[in-house]
């Protein structure tokens, strides 16, 4: 059988191997992922309990689903949603962030597969998911099309996979590039490349064209008043999230 070929750019993957150290200081050069991580978990765990009909108020919700976290960096999400019953595996091309995952999973009292691979990797070993979480990666790779159809022949019939990145527009500029990474300093500069952002029409055709069905897109909006993320119907025009479906 033919090998799967990579997706992943290595300019990418050495840009987060540098900072793997600082994945779990709130006030590091992942302190933007901090603060959006609540909004981002709001958004997966109600999609997931719609999807697969499971009540959040009840203890370990997600027990008996299999979920891949892609581009898993130190377990931001991974945690969240091991604690609430998934058996997780969180996936990274980058190397160092795989040890630094391991390490927070275990002083958490969480067990949690974290593996250095890859998506076509995954998918070439027939590994199978109820739900694949997508966030922030496909803006880094090198052929968004052929990740993504890696990603949908991980998902078992009627999986969801939850993919979310950055507009391409003017706004998206000022905000993800000049704000975050030169005026409030969150990020390194050069950190995300702006004709890498993926604007929503392009995002849902690229699904639609990876065999998926896409059911849902919302915007993650930020309020500098408030210093906090929220979820918009309507805006979408720099951070945003979408939830598709393999067919059964």
């Amino acid at each position: 059988m033919q090998a799967a070929r990579s997706t992943i750019d290595p300019a990418e993957v050495a840009k987060f191997e540098a900072m793997a150290a600082e994945w779990w200081d709130p006030n590091g050069k992942f302190k933007p992922l901090h603060m959006l991580n609540p909004c981002r978990l709001d958004y997966i765990t109600s999609q997931i309990a719609t999807e697969f009909d499971r009540d959040l108020g009840t203890d370990k919700p997600f027990s008996g689903l299999r979920i891949l976290d892609i581009g898993c960096g130190g377990g931001l999400l991974s945690e969240p949603m091991a604690r609430l019953g998934a058996d997780m595996v969180g996936a990274d091309a980058a190397e160092r962030n795989i040890p630094v995952a391991q390490v927070h999973a275990e002083q958490s009292g969480l067990t949690i597969d974290y593996r250095h691979t890859s998506a076509e990797a995954l998918a070439a070993a027939g590994e199978q998911f109820d739900a694949v979480l997508n966030m922030e990666v496909v803006e880094h790779v090198a052929d968004p099309l052929s990740y993504l159809s890696a990603c949908q022949q991980l998902l078992k019939p009627g999986g969801l996979h939850i993919c979310s990145t950055i507009n391409r527009n003017a706004k998206s500029f000022a905000m993800a590039i000049v704000g975050a990474e030169y005026v409030m300093r969150w990020l390194p500069k050069g950190t995300h490349e702006w004709k890498k952002f993926i604007t929503p029409d392009e995002l849902y055709a690229l699904l639609k064209q990876a065999g998926l069905t896409p059911v849902d897109r919302k915007g993650f909006v930020f309020n500098p008043i408030t210093w906090s993320w929220s979820l918009s119907s309507r805006d979408l025009s720099v951070n945003y999230v979408t939830a598709s479906t393999k067919p059964d």
